[in-house]
């Protein structure tokens, strides 16, 4: 395999459709537009293909948390809000919330993308990143040669705000 990484991000999806490579991984929605528009096909999902693993995480100095813990945990709260909404709701609400995100995509293609997160389980249902998680998401760097040195679960990784989030918001 010739793996290609000269590409700017933003001109990965034209350098495909203009014939660059075989395949090519592209986020939602444009990997859905371009099935859609017959430029190529979902063969498969990163999301559901990589395992569980803490794909956005949201970090913060050890000084500004010993300074704002109000906040920190307010946040908290309110990411765990949003995931039990997510996790509640339906297809269709959800793609209806997102869809000014996506100004230019038919709302079809955004019901078809949150089908497929929510059927693959690519959505979290709390705040909280456990060990196992945080082992595959270094695997994934380290194998993509991002992931020069380590990184320790216990030093880095603080759930206490998430915890929290997760017992007090219903």
């Amino acid at each position: 395999m010739n793996l290609i990484q000269n590409i700017d991000f933003a001109n990965i999806a034209s350098a495909f459709a203009s014939g660059t490579g075989q395949f090519v991984q592209l986020f939602e929605p444009q990997a859905s537009l371009f099935e859609k528009e017959g430029k190529g096909y979902v063969i498969a999902s990163f999301g559901k293909e990589s395992g569980k693993l803490p794909y956005t995480d949201f970090i913060a100095k050890q000084s500004f948390i010993k300074k704002n813990p109000d906040t920190i945990q307010k946040f908290a709260n309110a990411i765990q809000r949003a995931q039990r909404w997510v996790q509640d709701k339906s297809v269709n609400e959800i793609a209806d919330a997102v869809k000014s995100y996506f100004p230019d995509t038919d709302i079809g293609i955004v019901r078809s993308v949150v089908q497929r997160y929510k059927e693959q389980g690519s959505y979290a249902a709390d705040p909280i990143v456990d060990e196992e998680e945080w082992n595959n998401l270094k695997d994934v760097l380290s194998k993509a040669g991002e992931l020069k040195g380590t990184a320790d679960y216990k030093t880095l990784v603080d759930n206490s705000f998430a915890a929290k989030a997760k017992s007090a918001v219903k």
